[in-house]
């Protein structure tokens, strides 16, 4: 192995360590030394992998993000076209990655208004850019060609705090089939009340 190999594959078992201490607690309350312990490493070499705490929690963010922002780019192919099957679909393919990948988002969703302000902006910024991706598919549907581009992100905005609280609530939820049945027939019927008033809505 490389020493750029192995340079990665620490970095990477740093990230992973700390994904498994943030289960159950913030990031705000994990130190240096527990997350180098984690990885298997000393905690001064902890720096030649990260400026800070701050800056491994940002990079986990961009870590964790890619996950979600995948599972919402496919669970918005066909959300714009409307419909509840559209809807229930788009919430499949969420719940789908959350299953797999339940610690990230886990992750993301306790620090999205968490304490440490560097992790909560980070968070808050990748989403932004995801509502204009969205706002930009938006653009493109026939019947929303003369919105404002402020009204496109404010319809983006609820697609995503609508997903957002759905993952937020499967994940404090119970398990029980029924329960998160339920909790994504709530969900979804939000998602299509949306899909519904933007045919309705007339920009000023």
């Amino acid at each position: 192995m490389s020493r750029a190999e192995k340079k990665e594959q620490t970095r990477q078992a740093l990230l992973d360590a700390t994904i498994d201490l943030v289960d159950d607690r913030s990031f705000g309350s994990l130190s240096l030394r527990e997350v180098a312990r984690g990885a298997g490493i000393v905690p001064t070499a902890f720096y030649r992998h990260f400026a800070s705490m701050e800056d491994l929690g940002v990079t986990l963010v961009e870590d964790s993000m890619r996950v979600l922002r995948r599972a919402l780019r496919e669970g918005r192919r066909d959300l714009v076209k409307g419909g509840m099957p559209t809807a229930r679909e788009s919430l499949s393919i969420l719940l789908r990655h959350v299953r797999t990948d339940e610690a990230k988002f886990r992750f993301l969703i306790r620090e999205q208004h968490g304490g440490v302000t560097e992790v909560r902006r980070a968070i808050n910024t990748e989403l932004r850019l995801f509502s204009r991706e969205l706002a930009i598919d938006l653009a493109r549907v026939p019947a929303l060609a003369g919105w404002e581009a402020d009204d496109l992100e404010i319809a983006a905005d609820l697609f995503v705090t609508i997903m957002m609280t759905a993952v937020a609530d499967l994940l404090d939820g119970d398990g029980r089939v029924g329960t998160e049945q339920a909790l994504v027939q709530r969900a979804e019927k939000q998602l299509v009340m949306v899909i519904l008033g933007l045919g309705q809505w007339r920009t000023e």
